[in-house]
């Protein structure tokens, strides 16, 4: 990836690599089993580096947060390149935002702060995010344009529906189909009115 100001950023030392996958894969495994708000003194503890050392390879929770879940990201886009092209836009579209709140109810914490990036462009996890909006907003204008989907919808209010609906299951956890049950409610207001009768 780029450095901001346009050159390549200069690759690490065979150490320094290391220290990065370590507290790479201590992270992965402290957030599916505390959530998106675990210590990251401890996540530095267990890679064995310093806290100083994760902060020089993750500024911030989210670019932690960011890192962690490249492989998912990689997936959700993978996934709607193969709904893409599918001859049923509007299935399509309901089957992307099922996958989008699997992978935000995935860990505990990560919708709420997915919604709180949200607002936030300077956020790494929005940054990560947009490769999914673009993504989204194919499906959704496919669905769109076949007349199944209301004009009015956005992608950008999908994707919070997506993490509402994801933090609400996560609040609930003795009911696993809350989030299908309400992505379904929602889907009736994400119709497009039928066209009047005409004489």
């Amino acid at each position: 990836m780029a450095s901001s100001s346009g050159a390549p950023p200069r690759p690490m030392r065979a150490d320094a690599r290391r220290n990065y996958e370590r507290v790479l894969g201590e992270a992965r495994s402290a957030f599916a089993e505390h959530g998106t708000d675990a210590s990251l003194e401890d996540v530095a503890r267990r890679a064995g580096v310093g806290i100083g050392t994760l902060y020089r390879h993750f500024p911030t929770r989210h670019a932690l947060m960011n890192a962690v879940f490249q492989e998912a990201l990689a997936d959700l886009l993978d996934r709607s390149r193969e709904l893409a092209e599918s001859d049923r836009p509007c299935q399509a579209l309901v089957a992307w935002l099922r996958a989008l709140i699997t992978h935000a109810g995935e860990y505990r914490g990560l919708s709420r702060a997915l919604m709180s990036a949200s607002h936030d462009a300077s956020s790494a996890l929005t940054q990560c995010s947009a490769g999914l909006h673009t993504a989204g907003e194919l499906l959704l204008v496919r669905a769109q344009l076949s007349g199944a989907v209301r004009a009015d919808t956005s992608i950008d209010d999908l994707m919070q529906l997506t993490n509402a609906i994801a933090l609400a299951a996560e609040q609930s956890p003795t009911d696993p189909q809350l989030a299908d049950r309400l992505l379904t409610l929602t889907l009736t207001g994400l119709k497009a009115p039928a066209a009047p009768n005409t004489p």
